[in-house]
């Protein structure tokens, strides 16, 4: 069985004949890097609907032709070469359109609701309206769309970008403005972590192997680790980072996520609402920090001037305008699930950017064996561990101890089994985008956030914050290129492990 072969619903939604795709935010650094080459994609391989449109809006003056000449750049930097075809590109770039205008602009909103009622078929049209812009936008966009008449329930979805809101309060009233004219099913907050192969094929490796549901407690493993490591610094979100900090951008949304999926319980099924409901359950069962908590398991840490694969690069400070001093570009902390299943093992979650080298993986490790039966060895016998490599070169590996080949006594030497998407499927892997934009436009939901899973994450996340904004002790410095703050090793070996830097 593959990732392919698991669907989200028993039955899922036939692909719609026609589609409205509205991009606001059309020329962020987002849809331009991900969002228009994913749909690229899909329509090169013929999974768009055939009469899609694409609408893009934003600021910048720019004609339809001027539009297209910049997203056919786009197109050249970041599809892959093999996938680019001039005649699939041109078709693509004939289906966008650009519409200049600022969304709290009330008299400008007519010129996108009359492109979008220009159709015959008008009302079998699915209308997906993605919003790239931040959370206080969202009132207006909702709002104009229902004047407009444009959100109808079995046809119009909304498409939210992560992270919705700042703290807990002001989630919560992003949700209420959304919801306040769209329905939750009609509701997608998008994490394109979910959207990941081997973030899909956890559930797979989970749940359609008898051999490791039985291993998968806490009677059998010591300990997980969650690691988000980027070589990136912040590039030109400096104002958003610096407003943010890596909790708020990654850990309340990417790590979380990939938390709930290695821990949550086995759904009925992997369809609908299931899913979400298993993750909620772990989000309300992880231990609330106390203020001595967050001293003692959390590190949070900035990037100084350094070198990253060869180069020099300036530290935060220098990147950003104005650096506010509590802003954190480096996580780790430390969490327990209290639940039945994992009470005891410890979850380590670390996120940086300016790291060594850019890698994302979750490091299941599972407990040394109760009776050494081999004491006069020679070698080391480490303990199994479970990888699953998100990014780059999505895969999984197990790592077992074997024999090595010799006469005499034992020689134990660490071994792995590797799975490989790239060498293992003779097809491409999509892009996590491609999966879930297709999924919108379909109407599945179980890959996106549901409201409660994001405000029960910033719930949790909180107390961390507000401790640290009321101790107001700056970050521990890390050079640009290194593997982050000495704290976050302590934070690990005190208790007898360490960081699995080379799984």
């Amino acid at each position: 069985m593959t990732t392919a072969d698991v669907t989200p619903q028993a039955h899922p939604p036939e692909i719609p004949s026609h589609c409205d795709f509205t991009v606001f935010g059309g020329t962020s650094d987002l849809v331009l890097r991900k969002l228009l080459p994913s749909l690229y994609l899909c329509s090169w391989e013929g999974r768009l609907p055939e009469d899609t449109r694409i609408v893009a809006v934003s600021k910048p003056q720019l004609d339809d032709d001027a539009y297209r000449a910049l997203v056919r750049e786009a197109l050249a930097e970041q599809v892959p070469a093999d996938c680019q075809d001039i005649a699939a590109v041109e078709r693509f770039l004939e289906r966008l359109h650009h519409l200049s205008f600022q969304v709290e602009d009330a008299t400008a909103w007519p010129s996108l609701v009359g492109l979008l009622k220009d159709r015959d078929d008008y009302d079998a049209t699915v209308r997906v309206f993605y919003v790239g812009l931040g959370t206080h936008l969202y009132e207006h966009v909702c709002r104009e769309l229902e004047d407009a008449g444009l959100v109808s329930a079995g046809t119009a979805r909304i498409v939210l970008e992560k992270p919705i809101g700042h703290d807990l309060a002001s989630a919560q009233a992003a949700n209420d403005v959304v919801g306040e004219v769209f329905d939750e099913s009609q509701i997608f907050r998008i994490d394109h972590y979910l959207g990941k192969e081997s973030v899909q094929n956890l559930l797979v490796t989970r749940f359609a192997n008898t051999f490791l549901e039985p291993l998968w407690n806490a009677h059998w493993i010591d300990h997980v680790q969650i690691t988000v490591a980027e070589t990136i610094g912040v590039g030109d979100r400096g104002e958003y980072y610096n407003e943010a900090g890596a909790l708020r951008d990654m850990v309340q949304n990417h790590l979380l996520q990939l938390l709930c999926l290695v821990a949550m319980e086995p759904p009925i099924e992997v369809g609908q609402e299931d899913v979400r409901d298993e993750k909620l359950k772990v989000l309300h069962a992880l231990r609330r920090m106390t203020p001595e908590d967050v001293e003692r398991d959390t590190v949070r840490g900035r990037y100084v001037h350094g070198t990253v694969e060869g180069s020099a690069v300036p530290g935060y400070d220098e990147e950003v305008d104005g650096p506010l001093p509590l802003t954190e570009t480096f996580v780790a902390l430390k969490t327990e699930i209290q639940n039945w299943r994992w009470a005891g093992v410890p979850f380590y979650l670390r996120t940086g950017k300016r790291m060594d080298r850019r890698f994302s993986e979750i490091v299941v490790v599972f407990k040394q064996p109760p009776h050494d039966v081999f004491p006069h060895r020679e070698g080391v016998a480490a303990p199994n561990t479970l990888t699953i490599q998100v990014q780059p070169g999505e895969g999984m590996r197990l790592h077992l101890n074997a024999k090595e080949p010799g006469p005499g006594g034992y020689r134990i030497r660490p071994v792995s089994l590797d799975l490989s998407y790239a060498t293992t499927f003779d097809k491409r892997a999509p892009e996590a985008y491609e999966r879930l934009l297709m999924d919108v436009i379909r109407g599945i939901p179980t890959l996106f956030m549901r409201r409660d899973e994001v405000e029960a994450a910033w719930a949790w996340c909180e107390p961390i914050l507000r401790h640290w904004e009321r101790s107001a002790v700056p970050p521990k410095r890390y050079p640009a290129g290194s593997a982050g703050p000495t704290a976050a090793f302590t934070l690990i070996e005190r208790d007898g492990r360490s960081w699995q830097e080379n799984s």
